[in-house]
């Protein structure tokens, strides 16, 4: 019999073995799921289209459960909901419980399960034995900017595609557009047409603005403060730069070696 319990557990677990199998196959799901919907933008033969529609339900299904486990042994089911990685689960799996899954407007929700990554880019470093504080940065960094492109492109394609499908034919077509509006480089040979597609390029634009700067700053920011750390590998966890005065692990706490 499964243990909910112990399952729930590891579902908030990235130190662990098991606790990281589990977490890595939940990115699986995701990435999956993404690739599903970008594939179906293409012309698709009907056995090929059926059977990833079949996958991408399977798949939801499995959020749904991750998600009601979640909920069921939260400490505080009120904070939960409301938690800023809940309400992006919620929103994913919103057509499970509304039952609108044949209506096409509805599969817009589902570009925000690509949302649900960022759950797992605090990965410090024992998720993908990212050694060093700026490797983390650095990754966290490109995957908010992938993230935020990624999820724009599919709502630009989701807005504009019945009403523009010249211009926004496939999911490449909105990929483009939105690197290109969001770094303001601004070609102008795809537009939208639609007033909330109009709307979603303002967004764009002012979120290419306000993140890519913000985002950099970071950065520099980490490197200048780096550049007064030495090489000194902890014996515990192996953690390789420390700043340059200190004696103990930040992360395990065991007594480091002078250099």
């Amino acid at each position: 019999m499964l243990n909910l319990r112990k399952i729930a557990f590891y579902l908030e677990d990235i130190e662990t073995p098991v606790g990281r199998a589990i977490n890595l196959l939940i990115m699986g799901f995701i990435l999956l799921s993404s690739l599903i919907f970008v594939a179906e933008t293409y012309p698709l033969p009907e056995p090929v289209r059926i059977s990833l529609d079949t996958i991408d339900t399977l798949i939801l299904v499995v959020f749904v459960i991750e998600y009601l486990i979640r909920l069921y042994y939260a400490i505080d089911k009120i904070k939960f909901i409301f938690s800023p990685f809940s309400f992006v689960d919620l929103i994913a799996i919103l057509p499970f419980f509304l039952g609108l899954n044949n209506i096409q407007f509805i599969r817009i929700f589902r570009w925000f399960r690509i949302l649900r990554l960022i759950r797992f880019i605090d990965l410090k470093i024992y998720f993908l034995r990212i050694s060093s504080e700026d490797g983390v940065i650095f990754t966290r960094i490109l995957f908010t900017l992938f993230t935020i492109v990624f999820v724009y492109s599919g709502l630009i394609y989701q807005v504009e595609h019945r009403v523009n499908a010249e211009d926004f034919g496939t999911f490449l077509d909105a990929f483009y557009f939105s690197v290109v509006t969001m770094t303001t480089v601004g070609f102008g040979d795809v537009t939208p047409t639609s007033e909330v597609g109009r709307l979603m390029t303002v967004l764009m634009i002012l979120t290419g603005i306000a993140l890519i700067p913000w985002q950099l700053g970071d950065l520099i920011k980490q490197l200048l403060k780096t550049a007064n750390q030495v090489e000194k590998a902890c014996s515990g966890c192996r953690l390789p730069f420390y700043d340059a005065d200190a004696q103990f692990c930040k992360i395990c706490g065991s007594k480091l070696d002078k250099v």
